[in-house]
């Protein structure tokens, strides 16, 4: 009589582990080993496009997947598999404004978006009342003196 309810107790404890790997797993190979690690760079003139967002508060002040403190007001981006410290050069297609934008964090984390951008950027090609906007990305060679 004992044995069924430490065996149904041992298939629960199983079941829970198996779904704990897999989930671990699925959510690992949502950014390449080789990119997380920034092994290799990305090429300049490849593009990309999309719906950017842009994001600010509760994250200002906070670090970054890079390791940097996010500032909303500065030129930055996240982006889910770009090495950190690519450029990229954001133009908004409605309207034609462009940004240049390193990045420096992981997102965006909405389904059917290509680009986070910090507070700061969204504002320079005016798609912060929006939220959101159809853009188009461009790896470029970083400014001089690096940025």
């Amino acid at each position: 009589m004992l044995a069924r309810p430490i065996h149904a107790g041992l298939s629960v404890a199983v079941a829970a582990a198996v779904f704990a790997s897999a989930c671990g797993h699925h959510t690992s190979a949502s950014v390449p080993p080789a990119i997380a690690r920034n092994a290799k760079p990305a090429r300049i003139g490849t593009t990309e496009t999309g719906i950017a967002s842009w994001y600010g508060v509760p994250y200002d002040g906070r670090r970054t997947a890079s390791g940097e403190i996010y500032d909303m007001r500065q030129l930055t981006a996240a982006h889910r598999t770009l090495p950190f410290n690519t450029w990229l050069r954001v133009t908004n297609l409605t309207n034609g404004k462009r940004v240049d934008v390193k990045v420096n964090d992981r997102g965006p984390f909405v389904q059917g978006r290509v680009i986070d951008l910090s507070l700061g950027a969204a504002s320079e090609i005016d798609m912060v009342r929006q939220g959101t906007a159809k853009v188009r990305l461009k790896v470029i060679a970083p400014p001089k003196g690096g940025g």
